[in-house]
């Protein structure tokens, strides 16, 4: 049975995917998925024993130059790639009108969230098959419902496998006693304060623990170099790109993280992984693993969901950092969860 899914993005989201593959696999023996993901994941899919092709698009891009000659060709290509095979189920996971417009390029029966379940509920018009999927619960756990009722089988309850074996991504720095600091994200208000990574770097000091840091903005590169100015023990490392990025994270002793998906990707790898929630809600979005372990701010509005601090602009400057949720993770507290893990 070959199935074509679609979901392109975030990492996040293609990190929460991975185990119902899995559970497919286990249920459906000689499925195989061919994968539609952004460009800038493509490598990610290919961690999983069972994608066979992984069709990139590039959605992102093509927003910016809608009306460019290279997009009318790269678009054109890319359908003309779709039509190649006939598959036995097209599955679109990620529930969003674009997603689903997608599905309409291919040849095979089409399947996804109903009305109800997709995050664009209009989506679903473009489905044969709809499944029926309680959104207020972990994303890991809506993909596995998802596929078990889109490919007929029943729901696994065993422990969510996410099929990436470090082994992959083992180098010569394997066996080096290093931590991996993960500071970077999307929203300023998920970002856990400066002062912190800092001080959190001094105790993985004292302790003979090398640290890695990188970014990918500008403004990501510059912390890391503040931090790294304040402690002997933090390396700045150059930009990596996706597979260079699990091979450090693969290879370290543990990572300390935001909610950001290269934090979901160390927690699948069963890296030791201690990730710091505010803003966001880790019952649904949260970095799972078998060994990691949640840290949520415990304040009055946390998790208000938003990009911006509500708090800091009713009562500015009540608070010692921003956001002022995280005043409720301070370094001993995220230090001593990191004992924990690592013994």
């Amino acid at each position: 049975m070959r199935v074509l899914l679609i979901k392109t993005s975030s990492m996040g989201d293609l990190i929460h995917t991975l185990p119902a593959l899995t559970d497919a696999g286990k249920a459906i023996p000689g499925i195989i998925f061919d994968w539609v993901v952004e460009e800038s994941y493509a490598d990610l899919p290919k961690w999983h024993p069972l994608v066979d092709r992984v069709i990139p698009i590039s959605l992102r891009r093509w927003r910016k130059q809608p009306i460019a000659r290279t997009t009318f060709h790269e678009w054109r290509a890319l359908r003309e790639r779709l039509a190649q095979k006939k598959y036995d189920l097209i599955l679109d996971a990620q529930g969003l009108v674009k997603s689903a417009f997608l599905t309409y390029a291919t040849k095979g029966v089409r399947a996804g969230l109903d009305f109800q379940s997709a995050r664009e509920g209009l989506a679903s018009f473009a489905y044969q098959r709809k499944c029926k999927v309680n959104f207020y619960q972990h994303a890991v756990m809506r993909m596995r419902l998802l596929f078990s009722q889109a490919l007929h089988y029943p729901l696994s309850t065993t422990l969510p496998d996410f099929g990436i074996s470090q082994q992959q991504f083992q180098t010569e720095s394997t066996q080096e006693n290093y931590l991996v600091f993960l500071h970077g994200t999307a929203w300023a208000t998920k970002e856990w304060p400066e002062s912190y990574w800092v001080q959190l770097a001094r105790f993985a000091e004292k302790a003979g623990y090398r640290v890695k840091v990188s970014g990918y903005t500008q403004e990501e590169v510059a912390r890391a170099q503040r931090i790294a100015n304040q402690s002997a023990a933090v390396h700045v490392m150059p930009r990596l790109n996706l597979t260079e990025m699990a091979a450090l994270l693969a290879g370290a002793k543990a990572v300390i993280s935001v909610d950001t998906g290269f934090g979901h990707l160390a927690a699948a790898l069963n890296v030791p992984t201690v990730s710091m929630y505010g803003p966001t809600n880790p019952d649904y979005t949260g970095a799972l693993g078998q060994r990691s372990q949640l840290i949520s701010a415990d304040f009055p509005c946390a998790p208000c969901l938003s990009r911006s601090c509500q708090f800091d602009k009713k009562h500015p400057k009540q608070s010692a950092v921003f956001p002022a949720c995280f005043g409720s993770i301070p370094p001993l507290k995220v230090w001593s969860v990191l004992q924990q893990l690592v013994i």
